[in-house]
């Protein structure tokens, strides 16, 4: 499917967003942190509720987009931990689960570099790691995440194809790069059994294998 195809329009709108992740998904445009899809939100949702996620580790926060996604498949006694450098991103994304009528125990917003945070959170003590943040770490995000996880758990990268760059081989700037490489990494991992969903910019899913 091309960006523009009708068919790759008629899957990413297959579930229409309601107005809260309408209006965070403007704000986060408006702050130049690019949310998820609605492909690929819907996607996440369904991961949560199939996996009855309780604990939840994003990494990037942006506006609350793909928190929202997440929240609206856990479990109501579920926590989101959302990690975000930037202090205006995590405001923007508390504005959204108000909107939302979140309860504010649902959710841990943490601020700093991910690389700093992740150590000191609990090894095989959640349930599903989304990693949208910095894309020259998403191979270091990679390690902490499966540590995370408990056996069953499952972790998921966004921009895996990184609009079209992955395959071409011209390009090897710094993220372009960290894409392939934490998608090889992923697929040569024997603790992980892997998917690569083509739904918004690539959505790389993988559960960590029951021991």
């Amino acid at each position: 499917m091309t960006p523009d195809s009708p068919l790759r329009d008629y899957v990413e709108h297959f579930l229409p967003e309601d107005d809260v992740l309408t209006a965070a998904r403007s704000r986060g445009v408006d702050l130049g942190c690019a949310p998820i899809g609605s492909g690929g939100g819907s996607a996440l949702r369904f991961l949560a509720a199939a996996l009855q996620a309780k604990a939840v580790v994003e990494v990037g926060t942006g506006a609350g987009v793909s928190g929202l996604y997440l929240l609206g498949g856990m479990p109501v006694a579920g926590v989101l931990t959302s990690i975000d450098v930037e202090p205006e991103h995590q405001r923007a994304a508390r504005k959204a689960f108000a909107e939302a009528k979140i309860q504010v125990s649902r959710t841990r917003l943490i601020m700093g570099h991910a690389l700093d945070v992740l150590p000191r959170l609990t090894d095989a003590a959640y349930d599903l790691v989304f990693v949208d943040g910095a894309k020259s770490e998403y191979p270091r995000y990679l390690d902490e995440g499966v540590r995370l996880l408990r056996p069953g758990g499952v972790i998921a990268f966004d921009n895996v194809l990184w609009n079209g760059r992955v395959v071409d081989p011209s390009n090897r700037d710094q993220d372009t790069t960290a894409m392939r490489e934490v998608a090889r990494s992923v697929r040569e991992d024997d603790r992980l059994v892997p998917v690569l969903l083509p739904l918004s910019d690539g959505l790389l899913v993988a559960a960590k294998k029951q021991k």
